[in-house]
C-alpha cells in the first residue's frame, strides 16, 4: 500500500481493534475478567478501573474473584458493578467479591448474537465511511491537479482492497464471536 493510503488503512485498523474490544466485553457464559474493564470504582473521589484497585482472578470457569487492595472499597467495587450493565449479583464474604456467572439461556444466546452481529454491521458501515472520505479526498486533490489521473485510479483500487480486506475480517471476527456464544 503507498504512504497516500496508510492513513485511511490506519483508521480501519483502529475501527476493526475497537470492535475487537466491544467483543471481549460481551459475556459468553464463561468467566471473563474483561467484562470489568469498563466498570470504574470511585477511588477517594477518582474514577479508577476495577483492575487497578484489586487483584481480578477466575478460579472456576464461571467465577470471577475480586480481591480489593483496600478492603474498605469492597461496598464501592460492588455499588459499580451493580450499577453497571453486565448483569451480575456481586457477592461478598468481607474479604474478596466473587461474580458468579449463570448460564445462559437459548434466548440470551440468540439476543446476544443479534447484537454481535449489529457491531459488526457498525464496523462494516464505519470501514465504508472510511472508503467514501478517502476517495473523495482523493478525487479533490486530483481535481486540484495535486495527483494525476492515473494515481486516482490506482488509489481508489488500493482504497478498496483495504476495504474489502477489512470488511473480510470483521465478517470472521463477528463469526467466530457468535460461534463463541452459541456453543454451550
Amino acid at each position: 500500500m503507498s504512504e497516500k493510503t496508510a492513513v485511511y488503512e490506519e483508521k480501519m485498523k483502529k475501527t476493526l481493534a475497537n470492535l475487537e474490544n466491544e467483543y471481549s466485553t460481551i459475556r459468553a457464559g464463561r468467566a471473563n475478567p474483561h467484562v470489568l474493564d469498563r466498570i470504574t470504582v470511585d477511588y477517594y473521589g477518582v474514577p479508577t478501573p476495577i483492575n487497578q484497585v484489586g487483584n481480578i482472578s477466575v478460579p472456576e470457569a464461571r467465577l470471577i474473584q475480586i480481591q480489593p487492595w483496600d478492603a474498605t472499597l469492597i461496598k464501592a467495587i460492588e455499588k459499580a458493578i451493580n450499577m453497571s450493565d453486565i448483569g451480575i449479583n456481586p457477592g461478598n464474604d468481607g474479604k474478596v467479591i466473587r461474580l458468579v456467572f449463570p448460564e445462559l439461556t437459548e434466548e440470551r444466546r440468540i439476543s446476544l448474537t443479534k447484537d454481535i452481529k449489529k457491531k459488526g454491521e457498525d464496523a462494516k458501515v464505519a470501514v465504508r465511511n472510511i472508503r467514501r472520505d478517502a476517495i473523495d479526498a482523493f478525487k479533490k486533490a486530483e481535481k486540484a491537479k495535486e495527483i494525476s489521473e492515473d494515481d486516482l485510479g490506482t488509489i481508489e483500487e488500493e482504497i478498496q482492497k483495504l476495504t474489502d480486506k477489512y470488511t473480510l475480517e470483521i465478517e470472521k471476527k463477528s463469526e467466530v464471536k457468535c460461534k463463541d456464544i452459541l456453543s454451550v
